[in-house]
């Protein structure tokens, strides 16, 4: 996507907080401390991963305008109306996009104008209308990853070495697989609270399993772990003999290797390795092998070892609910690849 930015047109990079001192305020070595302090609070309002999606949001604004002689700047209703239609009727050399993505680039292109000082009224008709006649005309319920159960897990597992990368990627799967963690969460662990500045949270282990306290989506949660009932399928098991062989005492609990894969080093692990480790463990151990490779790599992600425990653990629903952080039962059903969707029969209950 093009970079190009006149000097009327800040980047997306350079849309920072715009946090300053009052114009009648006279500054100190205090204030402007203290501006800084709360301009890196601004920047922390929202992830990695998001800023750099409103980035690259912005930037494909900004040069669709351009092409077409309009500046991004100040917002017009009426081209981000055109824009949207654009987007779904895949019109350009893109292919349409899906209703879920249009929304989200609306949503940075709503964020990018705060930051530059302006508002994106999103209930202007020219938006609205448009917006609400795509979803009319588009949406389609949300697709799916498929989930990881039980005997996939084991399978994928199997496939790993027995070294100092197979130990790490070996509690990476169990522990994200039974905590029903993100992949942001399992990376973002640290072995106690407040070891890095970056970290997602920090873990506990005890003699019946491990606690995770997690800084997730939703805000902070707890995750318990118990122990499993074999040492080679336990997830605190797995993590045990990473952090010992590791010697990982402090710190990010997942990190690269060395080249030679002797040696843990201090990078923290980006939170791609986990989908890219999942996809090459469910080729490695054959899973929905009848499907060709392509779509295999397709079917599978990060967010298929959360609904693969939505969908293996049979307990009570509340239980499945809470460990995945979600707020409604509903959205946890939205996780359960299988379930008895009539297990509680209300046309019988009403007496038919």
């Amino acid at each position: 996507m093009s970079k190009e930015c006149n000097q009327d047109t800040p980047s997306a990079q350079d849309a920072r907080p715009e946090i300053a001192l009052p114009a009648h305020v006279a500054g100190s070595g205090t204030l402007d401390r203290l501006v800084d302090t709360a301009r890196d609070y601004a920047r922390a309002a929202a992830s990695e991963n998001t800023l750099k999606a409103y980035a690259k949001d912005w930037a494909h604004f900004s040069r669709w305008c351009r092409m077409r002689g309009a500046e991004p700047l100040p917002p017009s209703p009426e081209m981000i109306g055109l824009y949207l239609a654009d987007l779904a009727s895949g019109s350009g050399p893109s292919p349409a996009l899906s209703v879920s993505t249009i929304e989200r680039r609306l949503s940075g292109l709503a964020w990018n104008y705060a930051q530059r000082g302006v508002s994106l009224d999103r209930r202007n008709r020219h938006i609205a209308r448009v917006l609400a006649g795509i979803k009319r005309k588009h949406a389609r319920p949300p697709a799916r990853k498929a989930a990881i159960l039980a005997e996939d897990i084991l399978a994928m597992v199997a496939t790993l070495p027995f070294d100092l990368r197979g130990l790490r990627d070996r509690a990476i799967l169990l522990l994200g697989y039974a905590g029903g963690l993100r992949r942001s969460e399992i990376v973002g662990l640290d072995v106690h609270k407040d070891d890095t500045p970056d970290s997602g949270g920090w873990i506990e282990i005890m003699e019946k399993g491990a606690l995770l306290t997690l800084n997730a989506k939703t805000g902070w949660r707890e995750v318990e772990i118990g122990r499993g009932s074999s040492d080679q399928t336990c997830p605190v098991h797995a993590l045990e003999q990473w952090l010992h062989f590791s010697r990982i005492g402090f710190g990010p609990v997942f990190v690269r290797t060395s080249r030679d894969g002797k040696r843990a080093l201090d990078a923290r692990l980006d939170d791609k390795h986990v989908s890219r480790l999942i996809k090459r463990t469910v080729l490695d151990a054959g899973i929905r092998s009848e499907l060709p490779e392509k779509e295999r790599l397709v079917l599978f992600s990060g967010h298929s070892l959360r609904a693969g425990l939505a969908s293996s653990a049979e307990v009570d629903e509340r239980y499945v609910q809470k460990q995945l952080g979600h707020a409604s039962a509903e959205m946890t059903r939205r996780y359960q690849r299988r379930r008895d969707r009539f297990r509680v029969n209300l046309t019988k209950a009403a007496g038919l």
